[in-house]
């Protein structure tokens, strides 16, 4: 099929989420002819941005850095609203504990440094922000922001791709729709020179000086979970996309790309027992069932098998869907009493959700779907008198609220489950997105198993392997996409240039 609807581009961005769109935007400014590619029609392109909750993590100082950012900020709001700060020294830290000190120290370095300035330039392609409310709470006369998670992007994901896309088009890029790319053109020194893919059903070629590889992990094809992330993993729910099927990893592995990072490890989380397969966008993130740490969760046999109250949910939320699919069924049960009922979040009110409720434990116990009632009345019951009542209940503040004795002990905001009426939540293993993908260089060129850039050849986004590994801290994916999108963008354009 002839090239000619896609004309003579300089570079080519794979994909249309917040990374490939800051790909694209970075290519332009720097002077290049800049198309995407995108597998999914256009209601449902972008990838997992689309569904993103929208949190991004970055670096500040203070009140001087973050009005930069909300510049909408009213007076009262500064007087009100305490935001501490977040250090280069903290965020280094979260992203060391979280991963285990295995992330990839050149790119944390480069997650760390660049993200503010990164927010700068965000803000500055009309992307708006807001402060993330969802962790916040009320000391005195002032609202306390915790977690280094200060901002959410305004109308979250839908928001987020709205703002890019909209600055796509007013720079000139354009977005080309239901056209799969499914491989790398290279010439005789395997530098490449364009992709392949299917235009409205027929096979096209499409030349260009550079390519940028940011269409998502392999997180929505079942083939590729099951074989990397291990059994029982194909009947994990897909949070986000279902366009997200590793296509970029698998094609640039083809030509000789180096494999690199945590291929066993994914961003999973407590999902919606009945939840579809894949992401609905009429429900967003909402099927998400995050204020575990006010509860506990027991599995088929009745018994808690996790500490819910570990550390603040930002830090423990995206490991513990792969704990909640490790359990007989691959399924549990989050159980909450009318002393925590009123602070669970939002996404517990939405209409399609699988609920209990019931005035007496005996009658709660008897409701749990698959649950062996009686031996969950004996965990309940020794759960409530190890508590320690004598500390205070803070949910806001890691507590140290805790348990004694119990085998697996809840470390803080630990309540008694003793007053009616009682609430459950069935939820499963929700998949974000892998941690696995391609060896990237602090330019973001993909390098092949010799550790040598492939000539023409860029990657940002969920594919990029080696910066979280087993779990990570909230914000920091979207943040990583955006910076690493940019270098992407940028290097792009000046190989095109020099070519």
């Amino acid at each position: 099929m002839s090239n000619s609807i896609f004309g003579t581009p300089d570079v080519i961005v794979v994909g249309a989420g917040n990374a490939a769109s800051c790909a694209a935007l970075s290519a332009r400014e720097a002077g290049a002819k800049v198309i995407m590619l995108e597998a999914a029609p256009e209601e449902q392109d972008a990838g997992n941005s689309r569904f993103t909750g929208g949190g991004f993590r970055f670096a500040f100082r203070g009140w001087d850095d973050l009005i930069q950012i909300m510049p909408d900020m009213t007076d009262k709001e500064k007087e009100t609203f305490d935001f501490g700060s977040y250090t280069e020294a903290d965020y280094l830290d979260d992203m060391g504990r979280t991963t285990n000190y295995r992330t990839d120290p050149d790119l944390c370095e480069i997650l760390v440094n660049r993200s503010f300035e990164t927010m700068l330039w965000l803000r500055d392609k009309g992307v708006r922000f807001e402060p993330t409310f969802a962790l916040s709470f009320k000391e005195g006369d002032k609202i306390k922001f915790w977690g280094g998670l200060a901002c959410v992007m305004a109308g979250g994901g839908p928001g987020l791709m709205t703002s890019e896309h909209l600055a796509c088009k007013k720079a000139g890029i354009t977005i080309f729709h239901e056209t799969p790319v499914f491989g790398l053109i290279t010439d005789e020194n395997r530098r490449v020179i364009g992709v392949r893919a299917l235009s409205k059903g027929k096979l096209v070629e499409i030349r260009a000086k550079a390519v940028v590889l940011a269409c998502g992990g392999f997180e929505a094809n079942t083939e590729m979970r099951t074989r990397y992330l291990g059994p029982g993993w194909d009947v994990a729910k897909v949070r986000g996309s279902r366009f997200n099927t590793g296509a970029g990893i698998t094609m640039a592995l083809e030509i000789g790309a180096m494999s690199y990072g945590n291929y066993s490890g994914c961003h999973a989380t407590g999902w919606e027992l009945n939840a579809p397969a894949f992401g609905d966008l009429s429900v967003g993130d909402q099927f998400q069932k995050h204020s575990y740490p006010l509860g506990i969760m027991v599995n088929a046999r009745g018994e808690r098998f996790i500490d819910e109250g570990a550390d603040i949910r930002i830090y423990t939320y995206a490991k513990y869907g792969r704990e909640v699919l490790q359990q007989p069924g691959q399924f549990a049960w989050q159980i909450y009493d009318a002393k925590t009922i009123p602070l669970l979040r939002s996404e517990y009110r939405i209409k399609r959700i699988t609920k209990v409720t019931a005035n007496s434990l005996e009658d709660l116990v008897k409701k749990l779907d698959g649950v062996d009632a009686d031996a969950c009345l004996r965990e309940i019951k020794a759960f409530n008198e190890a508590v320690q009542v004598n500390v205070p209940f803070r949910p806001a503040v890691k507590d140290g609220r805790g348990t004694v004795g119990l085998k697996v002990p809840k470390t803080n905001w630990a309540n008694r489950i003793d007053e009616p009426p009682f609430e459950a939540y069935a939820v499963t293993c929700g998949i974000t997105f892998t941690f696995g993908g391609l060896k990237i260089n602090t330019s973001s060129e993909v390098e092949d198993v010799a550790g040598k850039p492939i000539a023409g050849l860029y990657a940002a986004g969920e594919l990029v392997g080696g910066l979280f590994y087993g779990n990570y801290p909230a914000g920091a994916g979207i943040m990583a996409g955006s910076i690493f999108g940019r270098i992407a963008g940028r290097s792009a354009a000046l190989q095109a240039n020099q070519s």
